[in-house]
């Protein structure tokens, strides 16, 4: 049953979360590689999730390509999404990197209007134009010659993030529940991401005890927990678009983060980039969808 007033609280509680991956995944990027720190947060999360499930007893795929959707939502957005994700971070601020992933809300958009019938009004497609020119802010505002790689590689997460958004609409129409694409995805994430770094645990056993409780943090709380209400929130949405423009506040809460826990303070790029985009994610989430 939808329930729009519980689709909210499950969307802020996940945002809220989520926001504090930026700063500790810098803080802890100093200690780990990304993708054994991807790999890390994958585990703790997929193993969390398997001991829930067993208590919940979730069901198995009901069709192998059930089981490979599954899989392929997994690896779009937990495994190479980690990899993506803490790869970009390390040469930005927490600021500008939550702002980049904020593009995920139009990207989710503009692909479902295509594949789930969801349409957009011309305002809309112009807000998604006008913050892919905010992203180009940021990745060239110190000019052609010098183009910011961990925009680009973030970005690519954001890609990421659409398509498991998409694949998490899809198994929940086929009946699957929050639960079981959570876990099910995250088990087939940290296969993925042991299988590229299997020197991921040595090297979580050499870093120190703080940068261990952020990392397992990262995974049973920002993964396993954050994902599991974004899934809730899309159980009680009427469009897609509904929850994933609710990532246009990450930016804000992220940017307070960053100054608290790093000292973090934004460019001009960011400054001018995060406007545009923000802007044009906040009259794509008021204007941008057809009624």
């Amino acid at each position: 049953m939808k329930n729009s007033r519980v689709m909210h609280l499950y969307a802020i509680g996940t945002i809220l979360l989520w926001a504090t991956a930026f700063p500790i995944t810098r803080i802890v990027g100093k200690a780990m590689d990304p993708i054994p720190l991807g790999t890390i947060r994958c585990t703790a999360a997929a193993v969390f999730l398997i001991i829930v499930g067993m208590i919940n007893r979730i069901r198995l795929p009901k069709t192998f390509k059930d089981g490979c959707l599954l899989a392929l939502a997994g690896a779009c957005g937990f495994g190479f999404y980690m990899i993506f994700f803490n790869t970009g971070i390390m040469t930005l601020t927490s600021a500008t990197s939550s702002i980049v992933i904020a593009t995920t809300p139009v990207m989710t958009a503009l692909a479902a209007s295509r594949i789930y019938d969801e349409k957009l009004t011309g305002i809309g497609y112009a807000a998604i134009t006008c913050a892919f020119l905010g992203v180009g802010v940021l990745l060239l505002w110190n000019g052609t010659l010098s183009i910011n790689v961990g925009v680009l590689w973030t970005l690519g997460a954001a890609v990421l993030f659409c398509c498991y958004n998409l694949l998490n609409r899809k198994l929940q129409a086929e009946g699957y529940s929050s639960m079981e694409i959570m876990t099910y995805a995250m088990i087939s994430a940290a296969i993925i991401l042991i299988i590229a770094a299997p020197h991921a645990f040595s090297a979580f056993a050499e870093i120190g005890t703080i940068d261990k409780i952020l990392a397992v943090y990262m995974g049973i709380v920002v993964s396993a927990v954050a994902y599991f209400l974004w899934a809730k929130a899309f159980e009680h949405a009427r469009h897609t678009s509904d929850v994933t423009n609710y990532m246009f506040l990450t930016p804000l809460v992220t940017t307070v983060l960053g100054f608290i826990m790093l000292k973090e303070i934004p460019d001009w790029g960011t400054v001018v980039g995060g406007i545009m985009i923000i802007s044009s994610v906040d009259v794509f989430n008021l204007k941008g969808k057809a009624s």
